[in-house]
């Protein structure tokens, strides 16, 4: 089977992307935060529209409905406190004056496409739902990661393939990333929760 997200592959430089070239492997590892992220774009296929398997239609799940709500936003703006359950907002503090979303604001948004309510702070959002061993991650799942023993300080949403999709600091946009492949990512991995 075709992976869905094996068609290009799209290199990040500090917020902007640099080049598309075709994927003759696996996505590039990356080295934190702030190097350049390489990723793979999804084939022509709508999460929105069920997909076909096996002669039959396949039931839209809600993690596939927040994962497409979530992918409407690559390239919105990262705003610190920004995002409610209807879309970009401005954000409060360093935010006050940039419209987007915010780590949390972003999950919130995508979750409630999917008809369920989040709270806008990353570590009651991994209080609320059910956590998942990693190898039964789905599409949709929240990915939390960082802070130590405390609540976890970043959450993104879970694409498949490894991929995640996420609102990553000041200066940044919304955008994909490999967590699996990177270093640092691994490194502060916490958990996965599916909200519902």
């Amino acid at each position: 089977m075709t992976h869905p997200f094996a068609l290009l592959s799209l290199t990040f430089t500090s917020g902007f992307f640099a080049t598309f070239t075709p994927l003759t492997g696996t996505t590039a590892p990356t080295a934190g935060p702030h190097a350049a992220t390489q990723i793979s774009l999804p084939q022509q296929q709508e999460t929105k529209q069920k997909k076909q398997k096996g002669g039959r239609k396949e039931k839209t799940t809600p993690g596939d409905i927040a994962a497409s709500a979530a992918l409407d936003q690559l390239g919105v703006s990262f705003s610190w406190g920004g995002g409610s359950a209807k879309g970009p907002t401005l954000g409060i503090g360093r935010g006050a004056s940039t419209r987007g979303f915010d780590c949390s604001g972003l999950t919130l948004y995508a979750w409630s496409r999917a008809g369920v309510t989040l709270s806008h702070y990353t570590g009651a959002q991994f209080r609320q739902g059910r956590k998942i061993a990693a190898g039964a991650r789905r599409v949709g799942d929240l990915l939390f990661f960082g802070g130590g023993t405390g609540d976890p300080t970043h959450v993104a949403l879970y694409l498949g393939g490894g991929l995640m999709i996420h609102a990553p600091k000041t200066g940044d946009v919304v955008r994909k990333t490999s967590f699996l492949t990177s270093p640092y990512f691994r490194a502060i991995y916490r958990g996965t929760v599916r909200p519902g």
